[in-house]
Formats: structure tokens, sequence, C-alpha cells
């Protein structure tokens, strides 16, 4: 296949080395004849747009924006997450926790790496890697010093065990000093660590 060595190359030199890795993964399926282009393109935009932490953030913008959408959501998370089109692969029975002053959430899956796919994306690896899964529960705090969290003494920090029946979304505290923004801007300074609870939302101007 033609191509203009000085573009590609302008081009890798803007690329993390993951990035990179990809790039080359991609060409190496796509000479071998593993996989047809559009296919690739298509499963990769699926993934950007329709799966993935973008949904998640979506769906806690809302909350933070509309408390009757927020009430629904803690209610009946399945419902409320489907009425936004996020529904598929482990996606089906949710359960949203809500961060306060007084209590983090955590989630983890002990047992395997069960995870909202639909909302979430793609697990990190970490996140299936038995040390997380096992130190989680013994020593949560520990673990999200690790990830740079530290809380307070007298934040109580609640555990959830996702199964193959339940899948979480933590629904982190909507940062201060964002009266009056649109749930789009909200939806910004929401991560996928936030929404795991490995880490909290962004505050504003964090986000370029």
């Amino acid at each position: 296949m033609p191509h203009d060595h000085d573009h590609d190359h302008d081009e890798g030199s803007e690329l993390s080395p993951i990035a990179l890795r990809v790039k080359a993964l991609e060409s190496l399926l796509v000479e071998k004849g593993y996989v047809e282009p559009e296919a690739l393109d298509t499963l990769i935009e699926t993934y950007e747009t329709k799966i993935g932490p973008r949904n998640g953030a979506r769906v806690v913008a809302k909350a933070w924006s509309d408390p009757k959408y927020k009430a629904w959501l803690l209610a009946d998370a399945t419902a409320a997450i489907a009425s936004l089109g996020y529904t598929g692969r482990q996606g089906e029975h949710m359960v949203t926790v809500e961060n306060t002053p007084g209590t983090h959430n955590l989630v983890v899956c002990t047992l395997c790496s069960c995870y909202p796919w639909s909302v979430l994306g793609l697990p990190p690896v970490w996140y299936k890697a038995p040390p997380y899964r096992s130190r989680a529960v013994i020593d949560p705090r520990g673990v999200l010093a690790e990830f740079g969290l530290t809380l307070p003494d007298d934040t109580a920090i609640s555990v959830w065990d996702s199964t193959a029946e339940i899948r979480y979304l933590v629904l982190p505290m909507r940062p201060q000093g964002t009266e009056g923004w649109s749930a789009e801007k909200l939806s910004q300074l929401v991560t996928r660590d936030s929404m795991i609870g490995t880490g909290i939302a962004l505050k504003p101007g964090a986000t370029s």
C-alpha cells in the first residue's frame, strides 16, 4: 500500500509509545489480511463513540445537572443508564453508588474482572490484576493512596464487589465551582477512575 513516508514520520513523532505500538499492530493485521481496514475502523469508532468512559461521563454529568435523573439513577441504574442508549455487554444489571463527603466508594471484582463495558469501555489492565483485586478489599485506603488519592481519616470507604449479576458505577461528587455548567461541559470533568472509585472528578480548569 503506497504511502508518504514523510507524512507518516511526522504523524508518528506526535504519538505516544503505546499509540505507536497500536498503529504498528493495526498495520500488520491489515497487511497480513487478518482484518479489513473498514472493519477495524468500525470497531475503533464503536469503542470511541458508543462504548467507553465517555458514556459513563455523560451519565454522571446528567445526574449532576438533573436531580430527577440522579434520583432515578440511584434507584434503578440499569433503566436510567439504558434511557441514554447505553446498554449491552456487562451492563445489564447496574447499581450506582454515590460518593459523599463522609463516604467514598470503590469498585472491584475479586473473582474475575466483571466490568460495565457499556459505560466504562474496556477494563484497565490493573483492574484485572490479582494485586488490585485482593488488596482493594484488604487495604482500600492504601490502594487509593497508590493511585494518588488520599482521603481524610474520617471518610469511610465502602468497597463494592462486582459479580456476574451486578456491576457498579460510582457517582463521584460534583466539583465545586461548576454551578451553571452544561451537562456536556461537566462530562469533561468525569474520568474513568472516578467512576471506579480509584480517583475523583477533575477540578475546573484541569481539562484542556
